[in-house]
């Protein structure tokens, strides 16, 4: 086993010294070697510019163990036109241990909230076209853009992350997941700006576990069906999650326009919803400024969906909303004991082209 200190490489540990050079020069002693290797980041500050850590490795078990906190800089234009801070690409079997990333990204999301022109800001940490990814106990602060981004990878493990941005940050996204299959998410504590968890595109056998969700927009599968040839997205459980204030609680949502693109399989089982907006949602009716949408018509065929042990309270009145695409209505919608309640009275329902069954308790009554 190879051991590398990000120190012995340059690296310094006082917040303001760029380490960008260190800690590229430590991944390339690590890459290179036949052994596996292990990249030790000590206790302190690591000032980092936009880092990418490349693929293919001579090993796959490569393992970088953080005690400290790695920070963007402070002037959010230094990485803002990055698509990300720290980004892997096809790697194999790196494992990511502790450590605190903070984005810094307070700035930017004051140019965004007042209409000024800026850039689009970076990912704080991206996985693509990697396998056997772990990610445990790693907290993301005040990313600029999404935290967490795994897209294009295979057998990805994500236990006990903490992320952390202001409920009215723009799109921080806490985690996003795309065109990957074999991903779990486990005991997870998220608070941020835009979705706590985003299911794009080619998500399939996505397992998401003790989730604790809030402030945020929820955990949403899309926007899907932006694009006429789109990979669908398929097997996906949300089992015991909370939602605490959020925006919406479960929701799938997809734009409406023709697309080849589905969601089906997808189980949200024991949740909590603590005074959600819209705790159980399907918009397929998704067009912002309601331009390139012709027919207003999705084409996103959403089937098999189960929502069981679903309980609490919704900040508006309409707590169950299934808004589906007249062309190819939502097919197979399970409701099995929900409960959901607005000003301690019985909250409403509201489907449209919707097709399924309820079973046990269900409150409010299914309009399915």
């Amino acid at each position: 086993m190879l051991k590398l200190n990000v120190i012995s490489y340059g690296a310094k540990a006082d917040g303001t010294t760029d380490s960008t050079k260190a800690f590229l020069a430590t991944w390339a002693q690590a890459c290179g070697s036949t052994n596996p290797a292990t990249i030790y980041v000590p206790k302190g500050r690591f000032l980092l510019r936009n880092v990418d850590f490349p693929g293919q490795c001579n090993n796959n078990a490569i393992v970088i163990r953080i005690d400290g906190t790695l920070m963007a800089p402070a002037d959010y234009r230094v990485i803002g036109t990055a698509n990300n801070w720290l980004s892997f690409q096809n790697v194999d079997g790196v494992s990511i241990f502790g450590g605190i990333l903070d984005g810094k990204g307070t700035g930017l999301w004051a140019c965004k909230n007042s209409g000024k022109d800026c850039p689009s800001g970076a990912t704080s940490l991206s996985f693509s076209n990697s396998k056997n990814v772990v990610i445990i106990g790693l907290t993301s602060l005040n990313s600029q853009m999404f935290h967490i981004v795994i897209n294009g990878c295979h057998n990805v493990k994500m236990h006990g992350v903490k992320v952390s941005a202001a409920g009215n940050s723009p799109n921080t996204d806490g985690i996003h997941v795309q065109l990957s299959s074999s991903v779990t998410i486990l005991n997870s504590r998220i608070q941020t700006g835009d979705d706590c968890v985003s299911i794009g595109p080619g998500a399939t056998n996505l397992w998401m576990e003790n989730i604790a969700c809030g402030p945020g927009h929820g955990i949403s599968i899309g926007s899907l069906g932006k694009d006429q040839n789109e990979a669908g997205v398929q097997n996906v459980t949300v089992k015991t999650a909370t939602f605490i204030g959020t925006q919406n609680g479960v929701r799938i949502k997809s734009w409406a326009r023709p697309s080849n693109g589905f969601a089906r399989n997808i189980v949200f089982q024991h949740v909590v919803m603590k005074n959600v907006q819209n705790p159980i949602v399907i918009d397929q009716n998704y067009c912002p400024g309601n331009k390139n949408c012709p027919g207003q018509v999705s084409g996103v065929k959403v089937s098999d969906v189960t929502y069981q042990d679903i309980h609490g309270t919704s900040a508006t009145e309409v707590a169950v909303k299934f808004d589906c695409s007249s062309k190819y209505p939502c097919t197979g919608i399970r409701l099995e004991e929900v409960k959901l309640t607005y000003k301690n009275e019985a909250a409403e329902a509201s489907c449209n082209h919707a097709g399924g069954t309820a079973s046990g308790y269900i409150q409010p009554t299914s309009c399915l």
